[in-house]
Formats: structure tokens, sequence, C-alpha cells
């Protein structure tokens, strides 16, 4: 994780150091390398975005397999599939987190063993309050969804010189608002369902784009996806998918439709598929889906004539 990110410099270079631990940090990352490294510095866990997860996957595990107290992801959505492809490879529990620069960067995560691990969930709240909240501030029935809003001394008092943001930001009982929705069940487990701005209104219906990423990459031949809206004259926005495929896979559009058909309510089907090589991702290896959006429209677009 670079060092110039939040998630690289507090929870994988400060935190560690903080506890008496030390620090293996590559210059860069190379799948060929990584377990070399990790063997031959002892290193006992390691962090890192889910695209670093499934190019490990995607290479061959080392001949002995070092122990590894746990694995940790973060900064962008962990598939359940690659959840448990990683603790079946690696033996290891995966323990998905949920973090910001504005809350020094954890928030919530599922506990070592013998806590509960709960795939596609982000854990409990760690060192704050969390609570799920309505656009009046107001606390949601358990199970329902809102907006995910966090208190506590690890959370930013406000932006610099922007009290507009600072309005925006903060409910009227102090809690920052993450502009993440989601839900809290029964045990207090939180899961996120999307970026309140990335949900896709078709024609009234709100769809979690993640919760379509999830289904799709359970299907043989995907090896990376992502959904997004799509501009619909008759629904105002429908539901675009960017498909990686697996090396040596073919797969229709058709057919994977139909697939989606028989998992989801129709509404949730999407009405267009894009196949690419490779996805738009930034420096830390997150996908943003307003940039994966923009590259898929784009290349639909006709080139003007010289």
């Amino acid at each position: 994780m670079p060092l110039f990110h939040v998630h690289g410099l507090v929870g994988g270079l400060l935190a560690p150091l903080l506890s008496g631990g030390s620090v293996i940090v590559p210059l860069k990352f190379s799948a060929t390398t990584f377990w070399p490294d990790f063997i031959d510095h002892k290193a006992t866990w390691y962090t890192a975005v889910p695209t670093i997860h499934q190019i490990l996957l995607k290479n061959p595990p080392p001949a002995t397999k070092p122990h590894i107290r746990f694995i940790r992801s973060c900064s962008s959505p962990l598939s359940p599939t690659t959840f448990h492809q990683l603790e079946a490879t690696f033996n290891a529990p995966v323990l998905e987190a949920y973090a910001m620069t504005e809350a020094a960067h954890q928030m919530t995560s599922n506990p070592l063993p013998p806590g509960k691990r709960q795939p596609g969930s982000v854990g409990i709240g760690q060192g704050v309050e969390v609570k799920i909240l309505d656009q009046n501030g107001d606390e949601v029935p358990q199970g329902a969804e809102g907006e995910i809003c966090i208190r506590g001394e690890n959370v930013t008092k406000g932006y610099l010189n922007n009290p507009a943001a600072n309005e925006s930001s903060f409910t009227k009982g102090g809690f920052f608002r993450t502009g993440d929705q989601g839900k809290k069940d029964e045990d207090g487990y939180v899961f996120i369902t999307g970026r309140i701005k990335e949900l896709i209104n078709k024609g009234g219906e709100k769809i979690s784009p993640i919760e379509l990423d999830n289904v799709l990459a359970r299907h043989p031949a995907v090896s990376e996806a992502v959904s997004f809206a799509i501009p619909d004259e008759m629904y105002g926005q429908d539901v675009g998918v960017a498909i990686v495929l697996k090396p040596g896979q073919t797969l229709a559009a058709e057919e994977l439709k139909k697939w989606v058909a028989e998992k989801l309510a129709k509404f949730k089907v999407p009405r267009k598929v894009y196949f690419t090589e490779n996805m738009p991702k930034t420096a830390t290896g997150k996908i943003q889906r307003r940039i994966v959006a923009d590259e898929m429209l784009k290349s639909e677009k006709p080139k003007a004539k010289l």
C-alpha cells in the first residue's frame, strides 16, 4: 500500500510500529516477490486492497505456506467470493475493515478468531460509535438502510476553512456523515450497500451496485465486475456493468444477463454489459465507479470524422 495514502500510512506503517511490531515495506508491489519477501522477513500478516488480493490469488501460492495470523482488506468492498478464496488458499482468517481519512483510517473491522467474521460485512465499530441514520439525523430501525454515521475521538472535527462542508458533513448529534449507505444486522455488523451518490435510481427503484458486483463476481468466467448507472430515456437511469473475464474464458452479454436474472430481481438485471481487458484503477489499486462508468460510456461514443 502506498504510504501517501492513509491505508498504507496509518494501517500498514504507523499502527504496527506503535504496537511494537516491525514493518516490511517493499519498493513496489510484485506478485512474484511478495511471498519470498513475506517468508524471508518472517511477516505474520498483510493489509491490502481487494485488487492486490485478487492478483495474489491469480499467481501460484508459495510451495510452503507461511503461518499467517490474518489477512486484512480495506479501502474497497471485498466480495464474499474473494473472501472465501483467500481463506481457503492461504489458510488464514480474512478481516475486512472499513476506513476513511476523516476517521484516522479504521472505523469498523471484523474481529480476529474466535470472534465471528462475516463475509460481505465490514464488521463492528472499532473505537467509534456507529449509527445508521436517516436524512434528518434520526436512527433508523435495526436492519433498515440509511447513511452510515460515526462519532469518536479519532473522527475529524471538521474541514479547514470550509464551513459549507462542515455543515453538510455532520448531524445535529455530532455524527460524521460518511456518504455511504448501509445497514446493521442483529449482531451490530455493518453492511455497506453503496455510496449514496452511486446508487442506481431506476425509475424510483434504488439498486445497490455493491450487491450486483458481489453477484457478478460469483460467475465462474468473471475476474472483475463493476456496476454503475447509465442514462435511460424511460427510467432516468438503468444498470450498466463492466466485466473483465478470466484468462481463456468467453462469455456473451445475453448469457450473463440470463445468469443474473436467475439470482436477482428482474429490475436489477443489467441493460448494458461492457467487456474490457483492464479496469481503470487509482494509484492505490482502488476501482472507482465514476471513472469506470466514464470510460465505458466514452467507448460507446462515435468518433468524429476528420
